[in-house]
């Protein structure tokens, strides 16, 4: 049997993109994931705020996590963001992943992301496609 931990550790130990953003995994089960990361100077843009990309790629990690978390490969085919307020150097940035829609090939995901003061920044809305490829198929 699958552990999600054991898959998403997989796929972190592979991932320099979260790795470089400093992704920090706080829990991981079945279809849900949350992570933590702080925004850096390097991640702000002109207006001195978070690159709109930073708090997407925090969200897309989270989709990947928790989408592949119940043990099949699952690769993103549509992703959208809302941003609804800004992010500065020092902000403390959370995911938390909601699984609106499961089936055998679909999955859907809806992701709020947080700052440190519990206020909601963004909204990431992500659909993947879930193959047949098993993370362990030893295991089964």
């Amino acid at each position: 049997m699958h552990k999600p931990e054991n898959i998403v550790d997989a796929m972190y130990q592979n991932d320099a993109f979260s790795q470089w953003l400093g992704i920090e995994v706080i829990e991981v089960k079945d279809g849900y994931c949350e992570l933590k990361m702080t925004v850096r100077k390097e991640m702000l843009n002109g207006f001195q705020i978070a690159h709109g990309g930073i708090a997407y790629s925090l969200a897309d990690s989270a989709l990947a996590f928790a989408s592949n978390s119940h043990g099949r490969k699952s690769l993103s085919v549509e992703t959208s963001i809302s941003h609804l307020m800004s992010v500065k150097e020092g902000d403390v940035i959370t995911t938390e992943t909601n699984e609106i829609s499961l089936s055998n090939k679909i999955g859907v995901y809806l992701i709020s992301i947080k700052n440190q003061n519990d206020k909601e920044v963004a909204i990431f809305k992500g659909t993947v496609y879930r193959s047949s490829k098993e993370w362990f198929p030893e295991d089964e």
